[in-house]
């Protein structure tokens, strides 16, 4: 429990500190940023090396919480928190779905190529590959695949794409945990498993799988933060109304004369991030047992 708590305690410290160097920066840095190599006349020439710290670029933490409690578009409209925590619950059912999908298939890559080392040697090198391909590639492509299959008569919604697209981030460190933990056990307890005769599924499940859990949640939790990005680059690049992608395009073309709304579905984006890392660490709870030794990802 008191670890628990030095964890928790360091992470409100840390995000202090964010926050603390946010204001000192905006207090301190230059108004219209830090330039190198500007040439005079031409707009938008050089190389910015700090950003800028006016209102309109670096609005204060308290202007953007205070936002998040004003009208999101005037009138009688609700406050900008209430739009924002819809479309963050859409993009967490997507961002689910597109987790379970990756959990799946991770699981399984994991499995496989633990079972027979030919499969380790021609999987690996193409799973970590696979991560290099842009998102902002690969979601339209997705999109257009699914559009093609509607169009055959199977209906493809548009979030299912979302989905896939999440799932795709989600798989490769389910994958890595689940080899690295199937193959923890050390060899002594793999030979007294021969010694009582047990088989392959046996040692599985009595051995194999209680040695993975140190090494497999923290898989699962990075997999649901990947999930999360993944869901919410895919809203973006696809135009999927409704979720918090989307919100944060719509609001960003109004920072110019808005500059603090902008961070409204930011902070839920945030937020996303942290309600799934934080219900998979309640798995964790139930199966305390079996985390010494837990690995840091």
């Amino acid at each position: 429990m008191s670890k628990n708590r030095a964890a928790i305690a360091w992470g409100v410290l840390g995000v202090c500190a964010v926050l603390l160097v946010w204001e000192v920066y905006k207090f301190l840095g230059p108004a219209e940023g830090f330039v190198v190599g500007a040439v005079e006349g031409r707009t938008g020439s050089g190389v910015m090396l700090l950003p800028r710290t006016n209102d309109r670029a670096m609005p204060h933490i308290w202007d953007m919480v205070a936002r998040l409690f004003q009208s999101a578009s005037g009138g009688n409209t609700p406050p900008l928190i209430v739009p924002v925590a819809t479309a963050a619950l859409t993009t967490l059912g997507i961002a689910a779905i597109g987790w379970l999908i990756g959990v799946t298939v991770g699981a399984l890559l994991g499995l496989v190529m633990q079972r027979w080392r030919l499969a380790e040697w021609g999987l690996l090198p193409w799973i970590v590959v696979s991560q290099t391909v842009p998102l902002i590639a690969f979601a339209p492509l997705i999109n257009s695949i699914g559009t093609q299959i509607d169009r055959g008569g199977t209906p493809w919604p548009q979030w299912l794409s979302v989905a896939v697209i999440a799932s795709y981030l989600a798989f490769f460190p389910v994958a890595v945990g689940v080899l690295r933990g199937l193959e923890a056990p050390d060899r002594i307890h793999l030979d007294l498993m021969r010694t009582y005769a047990a088989g392959y599924w046996a040692t599985l499940l009595r051995l194999r799988l209680p040695a993975a859990v140190p090494h497999l949640l923290p898989a699962l939790r990075l997999a649901a933060a990947n999930a999360v990005l993944g869901a919410v680059v895919a809203e973006v690049s696809i135009g999927m109304r409704g979720g918090i992608g989307r919100m944060l395009i719509q609001l960003a073309g109004q920072g110019s004369s808005d500059p603090a709304a902008p961070w409204g579905p930011t902070f839920g984006s945030i937020a996303l991030g942290l309600v799934a890392a934080g219900s998979v660490a309640l798995v964790g709870v139930g199966l305390k047992n079996y985390r010494r030794g837990e690995a840091t990802v």
